[in-house]
């Protein structure tokens, strides 16, 4: 009997609960627009008929710059595929780097940009910091880095 009613509260908690809401200010990617190589459906996609990002150049050297700085680059790529081109997440391998990403799918052909902000505040010397990005492309995962070396500012 316990396990019954156990079982009921947690049916009912399940039932009773709302789907999380979407927020409506950012564009939403419809799923009939992903074309993933590696899905769950067993097709594949045949060779080259699948997105493609191309960067101009996936490393950034900021030179030196003083502690406490923040400084950004934008890295810029083309989708040189066939189908849409959607980044579906952007991670920094810290905190004191922000990634900016396009929500929105790129098309065949079309040109978009990976902005990445590092702020050197608490850093000094060299320093590298990498941004991984997650895709629809085959390989599923880039990745783009930034370095700089921080000259502390002489105390007086």
């Amino acid at each position: 009997m316990k396990n019954q009613l156990l079982f009921f509260g947690l049916a009912l908690l399940v039932v009773s609960c709302e789907p999380p809401k979407i927020n409506q200010t950012e564009p939403q990617i419809s799923t009939d627009v992903i074309n993933v190589p590696a899905t769950a459906s067993d097709k594949s996609v045949p060779a080259g008929m699948g997105p493609q990002m191309t960067f101009a150049e996936e490393k950034h050297d900021f030179g030196k710059i003083m502690q406490g700085e923040k400084v950004s680059y934008s890295f810029t790529f083309k989708n040189t595929g066939n189908s849409d081109l959607i980044v579906s997440n952007a991670s920094a391998s810290c905190g004191c780097t922000i990634p900016n990403y396009p929500k929105i799918p790129v098309k065949p052909g079309e040109e978009s940009k990976i902005d990445v902000v590092f702020n050197s505040d608490g850093k000094s010397g060299l320093v590298e910091k990498t941004v991984t990005l997650t895709t629809n492309c085959t390989p599923s995962t880039k990745l783009l880095t930034i370095s700089t070396t921080i000259i502390v500012p002489e105390e007086e």
